[in-house]
């Protein structure tokens, strides 16, 4: 997917529309205290016996089938404001294999 490098949006420092650089922020590792990697956990035979065993302690989920990897990711954009220089994130990404910056 092509995107322009500057972009005219709201900013929150300034609280008014300016332009934007537009920049792919790396994605972080997974967490280990999410929902899915306790799942996967118990599926390797961690989390077993008696107790909540700490970050495990959620009950266990019936019909439950493990499925792949999806074939796009989301976005991480960051916007950097041309007249405060600060930066924030957009709201929600949306799936893209890949992600081009054009002039």
């Amino acid at each position: 997917m092509k995107l322009p490098k500057t972009v005219r949006r709201y900013c929150p420092f300034c609280k008014k529309h300016t332009e934007h650089k537009v920049a792919q922020s790396k994605k972080r590792a997974p967490r280990s205290l999410s929902r899915g990697s306790k799942i996967r956990a118990r599926k390797r035979g961690l989390a077993r016996g008696t107790g909540n065993l700490g970050r495990y302690s959620k009950p266990a989920i019936t019909k439950w089938k493990m499925t792949g990897k999806k074939a796009t990711k989301k976005t991480d954009l960051r916007y950097e404001c041309s007249v405060c220089k600060k930066m924030h994130a957009q709201r929600k990404g949306f799936r893209a294999k890949r992600i081009e910056f054009e002039q």
